[in-house]
């Protein structure tokens, strides 16, 4: 697995905070590190993909309600071996929305998380090195819930905080103002 080009694109990247760029140099050294870093079976941690996916208008952001975390995310998950880390977000924000045709708004790097996943009855607890892009989809493009979601709808930025207040999306959010 080529990380290469994910390296290139981490080392383009501009922290928005102290947080965000604590992250961004873990994860960088981590990807360094790890030839493995997109393998699942890496038990120590692993990078995903996500998307920060927003309307026409730039008003609402689209979030799922994970079904096993039983909150509120934007899409996005494993690389399972896929070093193309847009592809990724891109993927699985198709997979589990529904809709198709989604714009890349830009391929460079949206936001960087570092967030531990808690021990579950098949894997140990672990970090997720999310790499986060923004896209654009239609907001009247019919969404279709997976066996990943208990729901998915499109938010106002303004009450995002009131589905999710976790400054991983928060941040995320403010960077679109």
């Amino acid at each position: 697995m080529n990380r290469n080009p994910l390296l290139q694109l981490l080392h383009t990247h501009q922290p928005a905070d102290i947080e965000e760029q604590r992250m961004w140099l873990e994860t960088i050294e981590f990807v360094k590190q790890n030839p493995l870093c997109f393998e699942r079976s890496l038990q120590v941690g692993h990078v995903t993909g996500s998307a920060l996916v927003i309307d026409e208008t730039g008003e609402f952001v689209l979030l799922m309600h994970h079904r096993k975390l039983n909150r509120w995310f934007q899409p996005g998950g494993h690389a399972d071996g896929e070093s193309d880390i847009l592809q990724v977000a891109l993927k699985e924000t198709q997979e589990e929305t529904g809709l198709e045709q989604i714009e890349i708004i830009s391929s460079s790097i949206f936001d960087i998380d570092v967030h531990l996943i808690p021990a579950n009855s098949k894997d140990p607890a672990h970090y997720h090195y999310d790499i986060r892009f923004l896209l654009k989809a239609n907001k009247e493009e019919p969404l279709k819930i997976n066996s990943e979601s208990k729901n998915l709808a499109w938010i106002p930025l303004t009450e995002v905080a009131l589905y999710n207040d976790s400054e991983s999306l928060l941040r995320m959010v403010r960077k679109l103002n």
